[in-house]
């Protein structure tokens, strides 16, 4: 859900608002007149009386209040006064600076301030405002002040004499000092805002900001400020303690501003400042040693802490200095510029203590803030580039988990494609190990071997796209197939080109199949012109195919491989990688680990390993289910003939045997005579019989198509195999005698002996011409190729082959049309009859029937064929003996009428209509036709 925003107009009319409501305030407090109680200005309080200082050698002498005197330290500073005689002030103040003060009242103690029983340490009480209890009746009495410092700042200073309400005096205070306390106090709660939030954001986002720095120096110096505070006396119980720690502030400071400068200039000066925080830290050790055992007070020891702080401030300045001039405050110039202002002020806050005794704070704590208000930007800033950085990355590792788990998928489909073939499975690793290799020797790192290892495997991706029957097919493959196969090189370039996470993918499927001589696939590519990268995976592709076994051939022997890849340098293989691939292998090193090629890939991912090892066993159970449905022949129950080539072939590189070409004779009879029922139960039972012939593993059956079967026995005698295929041939006669609609059926078998490792495609040939030799001289029976050659009868007679065609003609010319005719045959005679009638102009007619199903009208497949039966009876007896039809598809037939009359078509479909009509009492199809001119058809 998107958040709701309001609208750019109202949020500018409210900043109007308030930006009027807030310049309107300053400036009616500047101009307008003041209206605090005149009663509580500096002129009502202040003691207008003169005052003596009664030195110690006995001498008077009049001094000015406020003052400084030249009073040893340690010494006692009397001053006195007498009161006049109309004083009525309820109490009289004095700011004590590190000095005792104690009241007389006509030479009796009436008020004593001395912290030297309740300061942790040191020789003089803490700074502080006095009180003193007076009266009227103490009008024209002698008022006697003593004050005591062992500082030599602070010896013989004398502050403002207040005199009147306790109140107004307090009022007095607050008016002329809160507004440093008041900085103070927003500092320290800033600094310990800072810090916390400072740590918080590096628990979060696991790096340190420099703020958290900043927070610490604000911390030191609001401590300070609230410490020179002139209410001090009332923010602690002890202000002996909080004044104490102005001193250590002083000398622990150029530690903490040595760390946040260090922080922001990213460790160029580190061993600079790390000096400068030891000698602070030194000088700390020893100022607080001093004051622990009485020798000096920290007031004492102040200009040692002030000299490290001015030498931290110089070498800070010194620093950003050299980064100005050497141009590399681009990382830093906010805080830079900051910071500059900041030690300005600080240095004249340090400076004022030797001049101005009243200065608190103003100074240092007007930097402290410039510096929070530029690093609480800064941090804005930086959290926004982290979280940036973040998202990206987030982003990026998204991208990369996506493209790890494609690579892995895409490597288990590379391994599915395989596994549907035994002598494929296992090459993409093969490849992907022996390229790894190579670019070893060439000296590439690890990191580029790995990629290079990954990206190969994937080398032939694209095969998922050609089909299956043209990359297992077992003999010589045509020119639209060898296309198909070419093709995967672009198809796999086109499904990797969006992997960014590797190297050479879209080069490696692409090209791979380039030759140096530039005669290769897919672009023609010469030499240096192929990537690397691929011609790497070349040389192991190819080494990977000679040494494993293929359907249609063994693995050849090493030296023929070394052979092959010597012969081919400079024309398919790039020469270096060749020769020393070559060298390689004689030298024992292309070595590889075939037992484990699951350990590649992306190892430490086990979620992805978990995901793709779950997705390729469900991958295997649907290709295993899906192969056997789209294999198997169900009217026989046996292999198609794609899926059954390519097992017999397998067969026959591990085994002697005999491969059986068998055809059954006088189907189409069956069909036309007694209907595709009776032939079909005539199919079903040869496969019966080739299945249990085939139930041990090494025999193997398919159904070519039509009435051609296909059969493998692991036989190397003869007589083992004649026993079989007498005994396939026993086993359908004495079905066929027991079923009269297929008596007509019969068996006839070609035979080829074969050898192991024999090539699949030539036997096969070899066996169909044994079987044309019996179609043609003893139907009904079997005969081996081998006797063929040693008979030396594979040029029959020719007029034994005239007088079986002369009798086949008849055969066929007994029907009425030409029913018995298949598509390819009705094909030829569609072309030799079109032939005809362009040289003759005679004019011949295309008719297509089609059977309709009526609507809402759900047919079984009984009633279908039922109607088909009566369609086929109803042409074969409606139509010429000159004309022909077949059966076009599973709803429709062809007829060829030679030369009718156009006008009389109808009449010639209406009759075989009515006909139709009066075999089949079905009224769930309705037959309708079509027809064209034959010559119209260009």
């Amino acid at each position: 859900m998107d958040r709701y925003s309001v609208s750019r107009t109202k949020r500018s009319l409210f900043y109007l608002m308030m930006a009027f409501l807030i310049v309107g305030f300053i400036i009616a407090e500047c101009i307008l007149p003041s209206e605090r109680s005149q009663s509580v200005s500096d002129n009502n309080i202040t003691y207008e009386g003169s005052f003596t200082w009664e030195k110690s050698d006995g001498e008077r002498e009049a001094i000015e209040v406020p003052g400084r005197y030249d009073v040893k330290p340690g010494d006692t500073m009397v001053i006195t006064t007498v009161l006049p005689d109309d004083f009525n002030a309820n109490v009289m103040a004095i700011r004590a600076s590190l000095q005792t003060v104690r009241f007389y009242v006509d030479g009796s103690l009436r008020a004593e301030y001395d912290t030297k029983d309740t300061r942790p340490f040191g020789k003089d009480s803490a700074s502080r405002y006095v009180f003193c209890n007076m009266s009227e009746d103490d009008a024209g009495k002698e008022l006697r002040i003593e004050l005591t410092s062992h500082a030599s700042n602070y010896s013989g200073v004398v502050n403002t004499v207040y005199c009147g309400e306790k109140s107004d005096i307090w009022t007095n205070i607050f008016h002329n000092s809160s507004r440093e306390t008041i900085i103070a106090f927003f500092i320290f709660f800033a600094a310990v805002v800072s810090v916390m939030f400072s740590i918080a954001l590096s628990i979060v986002y696991k790096t340190h900001f420099d703020m958290e720095y900043v927070g610490w120096c604000m911390l030191l110096g609001a401590i300070w400020m609230l410490g020179e505070s002139k209410l001090r006396q009332m923010l602690v119980p002890n202000a002996s303690v909080l004044a104490a720690m102005c001193f250590v502030v002083i000398l622990i400071s150029p530690i903490a501003v040595s760390i946040y400068i260090d922080s922001i200039q990213g460790g160029r000066y580190t061993r600079v400042y790390t000096c400068i925080e030891a000698l602070a830290a030194v000088n700390f050790i020893v100022c607080t040693a001093l004051q622990l055992f009485g020798v000096c007070d920290y007031i004492e020891t102040l200009p040692a802490g002030q000299g490290m702080l001015a030498v931290c401030c110089a070498v800070v300045i010194t620093t950003f200095i050299i980064d100005i001039i050497k141009h590399r405050t681009l990382g830093y110039r906010p805080e830079m510029v900051a910071m500059i202002i900041a030690l300005v002020l600080v240095l004249i806050e340090a400076a004022s203590v030797y001049f101005v005794v009243t200065m608190s704070g103003f100074f240092i704590g007007t930097g402290l803030i410039v510096i929070l208000f530029v690093n609480i930007i800064v941090t804005i800033k930086r959290i926004s580039e982290i979280e940036y950085k973040r998202q990206k990355e987030e982003s990026d590792r998204l991208r990369n988990q996506t493209e790890r788990v494609s690579l892995q998928m895409m490597k288990t489909l590379a391994a599915t494609i395989e596994a549907k073939d035994d002598y494929m499975r296992g090459h993409s690793y093969r490849v992907a190990e022996y390229s790894a290799l190579i670019a070893k020797q060439l000296g590439w790192s690890e990191h580029e071997v790995e990629n290079l290892r990954n990206a190969a495997y994937l080398h032939d991706i694209g095969k998922i796209g050609v089909p299956d029957t043209i990359l297992n097919k077992p003999t010589r493959l045509t020119d639209e197939e060898f296309a198909a196969i070419k093709s995967h090189t672009v198809m796999g370039a086109d499904i990797l080109k969006d992997i960014t996470l590797l190297d050479h993918l879209v080069d490696i499927a692409r090209n791979h199949h380039e030759r140096y001589d530039g005669k290769g696939y897919p672009d023609g590519l010469v030499g240096e012109e192929i990537p690397l990268s691929a011609r790497i995976v070349c040389v192991a592709d190819s080494y990977d195919a000679m040494k494993s076994r293929r359907i249609y051939r063994n693995a050849l022997p090493d030296e023929e491989i070394r052979r092959e890849l010597l012969d081919n340098c400079g024309t398919q293989f790039d020469p270096q990688i060749s020769r020393m691939f070559v060298d390689m292998l004689d030298n024992g090193m292309v070595v590889i680990d075939e037992d484990n090629p699951a350990a590649q890939g992306y190892r430490d991912n086990a979620a992805i390993e978990s995901v793709a090892d779950k997705f390729i066993s469900e991958v295997m159970k649907t290709m295993s289910s899906q192969e056997k449905a789209d294999s198997v022949d169900y009217l026989t129950g046996l292999y198609m003939r794609s899926r059954g080539q390519q097992v017999i072939a397998a067969l026959m590189q591990d085994n002697d045997g005999c491969l059986a070409f068998i055809d059954m004779d006088n189907l189409k009879k069956v069909n036309d005579v007694h209907g595709h029922k009776a032939g079909d139960r005539a199919l079903k039972l040869i496969g019966n019989l080739l299945a249990k012939e085939t139930e041990n593993e090494t025999f193997a059956a398919c159904r070519l198509g039509g009435d051609e079967f296909l059969i493998f026995m692991p036989y190397s005698d003869r007589a083992s195999v004649e026993s079989v295929i007498k005994r396939i041939f026993e086993g359908f006669e004495s079905a066929r005698e027991a079923d009269c609609e297929i008596k007509e059926a019969a068996l006839s078998a070609g035979l080829c002996m074969t050898t192991k490792g024999a090539m699949f495609e030539s036997d096969y040939t070899k066996a169909d011409k044994a079987l044309y030799y019996v179609k043609q001289n003893c139907k009904g029976s079997y005969f081996f190729y081998e006797q063929l050659l040693a008979d030396n009868k594979e040029n029959t007679n020719l007029s034994a082959d005239l007088r079986n065609v002369a009798k086949l003609l008849k055969e066929s010319g007994s029907y009425t049309g030409a029913l018995d005719l298949n598509y390819r045959e009705f094909a030829r005679i569609y072309e030799f009859v079109n032939n005809v009638g362009d040289r003759h102009n005679h004019n011949c007619y295309l008719v297509m029937v089609t059977m309709n199903t009526l609507p809402e009208q759900l047919a079984d497949i009984e009633e279908i064929e039922k109607a088909l039966d009566c369609m086929e009876q109803s042409i074969r007896s409606k139509i010429r003996k000159v004309d022909v039809c077949t059966r076009y598809s599973s709803m429709q037939y062809l007829i060829i009428l030679f030369e009718p009359q156009e006008n009389q078509i109808p009449n010639v479909m209406e009759r075989i209509f009515m006909h139709y009509y009066e075999l089949c009492d079905r009224e769930n199809f309705k037959p309708q036709y079509e027809y064209i001119k034959m010559t119209e058809v260009k």
